[in-house]
């Protein structure tokens, strides 16, 4: 940057002279800067399309994606600076002052703003790591959704209701990613404790399969169900968990189609899916014995009949 300079400020502006010249000077430094920029960001987002074209899996693609955006981002950034202090120089303010006190105010700016300076620590261990892509679903600083950008400053979320979230990088201690290499589609089913439990198996494994035949659902089912068995007993079912192994982002489609076919499977088997119920104990006597509970059951009508 300094070899930079020193070319500038030492080119003969001799012929370039007076207040006039000088605005033409500026008005220059700005256009050929605008022109850098699209011209070195076009440059990058054809190598990135080169790239991604040799890449295999959409992984792959989305991770060029994402750096291709920072790249050109930075790019914009560099050279604004660029123009910037070029132009200061233009306008007769001395460069020599402002660079020799970069090293107190940027000490003056780490105390200030360390949040800032974590951003872009964090910013650029997250794209490094490749932790995040545009595209992913993740949960970051107990916020999930869709990356729709992702900054050396920030991660831009949508949620399932549409609402946007601008995280800041100093924020993100833990990257939950759902989005890669695939994901296991997990599944409670609540049965009644009278049901027959191996029965209940085999129509879970028969529901299981006919949905991976699906022309829908094939292509996303990566496996077999895995039944796990009996996960816990509650208060009025007996819940019984399984899983699929599927392709990325294919777990809540796949767990809500089985879910609704399963319904329509215990329905033709006569399976109860329970309603929570409640027992009412009534007590007991120290030797044992109940009170008698003054229960009557009359039909509709009777009441009236009643002398």
């Amino acid at each position: 940057m300094s070899t930079l300079w020193s070319r500038w400020e030492h080119l003969d502006w001799s012929r370039w002279s007076g207040p006039a010249l000088a605005g033409l000077r500026i008005v220059l430094i700005i256009v050929l800067a605008w022109v850098l920029v699209s011209v070195l960001q076009r440059l990058v987002r054809a190598a990135r399309i080169r790239i991604a074209a040799r890449l295999d899996g959409i992984d792959a693609v989305r991770r060029a994606e994402t750096l291709g955006r920072v790249v050109r981002y930075l790019i914009a950034l560099i050279v604004s600076a660029l123009a910037v202090m070029m132009v200061l120089a233009e306008v007769g303010i001395s460069l020599a002052p402002i660079l020799g006190a970069a090293g107190v105010v940027g000490l003056a700016i780490g105390f200030g703003a360390q949040s800032l300076v974590k951003d872009y620590f964090t910013g650029f261990f997250l794209l490094f790591e490749d932790q995040i892509r545009t595209g992913d679903v993740v949960k970051v600083a107990d916020i999930g959704g869709l990356v729709e950008d992702i900054t050396l400053r920030h991660v831009r979320l949508r949620d399932y209701d549409g609402n946007v979230h601008f995280v800041p990088n100093n924020l993100i201690t833990t990257v939950t990613n759902m989005s890669r290499g695939f994901a296991q589609s997990v599944v409670d089913v609540g049965v009644a404790y009278r049901e027959d439990l191996d029965e209940v198996y085999a129509v879970m494994r028969q529901t299981a399969a006919a949905l991976r035949k699906d022309s829908a659902f094939e292509a996303r089912i990566l496996g077999d169900l895995e039944l796990a068995g009996v996960e816990r007993w509650d208060h009025s079912a007996v819940t019984v968990r399984c899983r699929f192994k599927v392709a990325p982002l294919a777990q809540w489609d796949v767990r809500r189609e089985y879910l609704k076919r399963l319904k329509r499977a215990f329905d033709d088997h006569g399976i109860e899916i329970p309603y929570p119920h409640l027992t009412v104990y009534a007590g007991a006597h120290k030797d044992g014995t109940a009170p008698v509970w003054p229960l009557r059951v009359e039909r509709p009508g009777a009441a009236a009949q009643r002398p």
